[in-house]
């Protein structure tokens, strides 16, 4: 569920991939920032662990984005 989604794939795309393409890597490391938040924000009231390891996930591809 922190990887690799099913529900964030559709055939052999994932969504992470054709934000990049379509619309970015600017607005993709926006949305990691962002997405990472909400995840932090709301982890003792919805997942736990889980939300945390949601919001590593982005700051991780936030971080291999800027190195590029």
């Amino acid at each position: 569920m922190v990887n690799h989604p099913s529900h964030y794939e559709n055939a052999k795309f994932e969504c992470i991939d054709v934000m990049l393409e379509t619309q970015g890597k600017d607005a993709v490391m926006g949305f990691c920032i962002c997405n990472a938040m909400k995840y932090i924000y709301r982890h003792n009231n919805k997942n736990g662990l889980e939300d945390i390891k949601k919001a590593k996930w982005y700051i991780d591809k936030y971080i291999e984005l800027a190195d590029e």
